[in-house]
């Protein structure tokens, strides 16, 4: 009765402002609700969420490809990796016949050959480290009387040390294999006997690290020839803050380069990308589109966020969209294994369909008012950023519709720092900056021969005596 009372005593302009105030507090409340409800349902299914994100509520799996009508398994022509035998084996080992194994126990030792039957082991020698000792003569000079010595090999530089086979394989296993230190240690003294300190180990790195400026400037400019270059970044933990790996890839290159920054900074520092001119794919970071090149987004982001939509919001527009894309990239792909192309008619027929659910999409999110007291521009919903994006960004979405050398998605970059992030989860972070550059130079050596399918751990050895291998085959897309 007091409240009424009190209102009831209130100018009208004054009731009409509290009336606003309370509408708008309202709005902001259902606006943080939606937000809360929204980051609830985000999983690695709908979202860039990481899949060890979705802790023991695994969303259920559900592949966004479009089935191929073949059977599981090896397809026809599929090259088979059978142990085959070879024809001069290592050692032989003879099984003589002498009394016949039927039953009758008769005398074979007279009997003539037929032929020999023939089974061969695979198997590993003793492991062991082969010592090679290197003896130089010592004399007295007759003129001078000084003592000389003969020169040992320039490689050979201590009394003791480890050959580069030994050194290639500890890089190996600490770069390709990502096996922590620690264990690399306990791997030698179990394999081989030697156990070693972990200062050895990051030594070998640091010795293949300087092998390789003449390789990365070679990358460097062959990834700036590419016609279409994959970019991504992931946060890195070096020394307890927080740093970005950068990746710039193709099929058959691979780079990385570690910075502060995650933007502009970092671009500019690395001075790769400023030279570029072909078509970068991205995820759409904003700092990528104050590059003088053509764009392409990856739409696999896309869909995860068309899928929260029209799951979570129960917006049918996203599921057409979602199922259009499909049926564009589909359609591509087609043409692509006929040798063919999209002709003018299906291109303007896809646009218009990608047009008339980007209408529909609006229509089920306009724009909302400005409160009147709201200063600056509205705040956009999910969906709405989501349409904008595809509206605005619609040339770089649909470029694989227009060139089928462009890929659907980014899935060339985000591969080549899965295993960057699998490194962290089994070692933690890195403990210097000149570690992990360290580390990230002789990464993407190894990661670029592996795609020239070159055997890793030869290559490895070639670095270290100062040949390492240089990409030679035409960058594809």
């Amino acid at each position: 009765m007091w409240t009424r009372n009190v209102l009831d005593g209130l100018p009208k302009a004054k009731l009409v402002d509290m009336v606003m105030d309370l509408a708008e507090q309202v709005r902001d409340l259902q606006a943080r609700l939606e937000a809360l409800h929204a980051r609830l349902a985000l999983n690695s299914r709908n979202s860039s969420k990481p899949p060890a994100s979705d802790g023991y509520t695994k969303p259920a799996p559900k592949s966004l490809r479009i089935t191929s009508g073949r059977t599981s398994g090896g397809q026809a022509g599929h090259p088979g990796h059978t142990l085959q035998p070879v024809t001069r084996p290592d050692h032989i080992v003879p099984h003589r016949l002498i009394h016949c194994p039927c039953g009758c126990g008769g005398d074979l030792r007279r009997q003539p050959l037929l032929r020999l039957a023939r089974r061969q082991v695979f198997d590993l020698p003793p492991l062991r480290l082969d010592v090679t000792e290197h003896q130089a003569e010592v004399k007295r000079c007759p003129r001078s009387g000084h003592v000389v010595c003969a020169p040992f090999p320039a490689d050979v530089t201590a009394p003791a040390q480890y050959g580069p086979q030994f050194v290639s394989l500890l890089v190996y296993w600490r770069c390709q294999q990502l096996i922590p230190l620690e264990r690399i240690t306990q791997m030698s003294a179990d394999l081989f006997g030697h156990p070693l300190s972990e200062a050895t180990v990051q030594k070998a790195s640091e010795l293949v690290y300087e092998t390789l400026p003449d390789f990365e400037s070679d990358l460097v400019r062959r990834l700036q020839q590419a016609p279409v270059l994959h970019t991504d970044e992931t946060g890195l933990r070096v020394a307890g803050t927080l740093h970005w790996l950068h990746n710039l890839s193709t099929p058959l290159l691979t780079w990385y380069g570690v910075h502060r920054n995650r933007g502009t900074a970092a671009l500019e520092h690395f001075d790769i990308l400023p030279g570029f001119r072909g078509r970068l794919i991205h995820d759409c970071w904003a700092s990528y589109f104050d590059l003088d090149c053509e764009h392409g987004l990856c739409n696999a982001h896309l869909l995860r966020e068309l899928i929260f939509v029209e799951e979570q919001l129960h917006q049918a527009w996203a599921g057409h969209m979602r199922q259009l894309l499909l049926s564009m990239r589909q359609s591509v792909t087609d043409h692509t294994r006929l040798h063919t192309s999209l002709t003018p008619a299906e291109l303007r027929s896809w646009l218009r369909r990608y047009r008339a659910i980007l209408q529909k999409g609006w229509a089920a999110n306009p724009s909302s008012p400005r409160a009147p007291r709201q200063r600056g521009r509205p705040k956009k919903t999910k969906p709405q950023n989501l349409l904008a994006r595809l509206q605005h960004h619609a040339h770089s979405v649909l470029a694989f519709l227009h060139d089928s050398r462009v890929p659907f998605t980014n899935n060339q970059s985000e591969q080549d720092l899965r295993m960057m992030k699998v490194q962290q989860k089994i070692s933690g972070c890195f403990r210097t900056l000149s570690g992990v550059r360290t580390f990230a130079r002789i990464r993407g050596y190894i990661s670029t021969v592996r795609k020239h399918a070159e055997p890793i751990l030869p290559a490895i050895a070639n670095a270290l005596s100062g040949c390492p291998f240089m990409p030679r085959a035409p960058t594809l897309t």
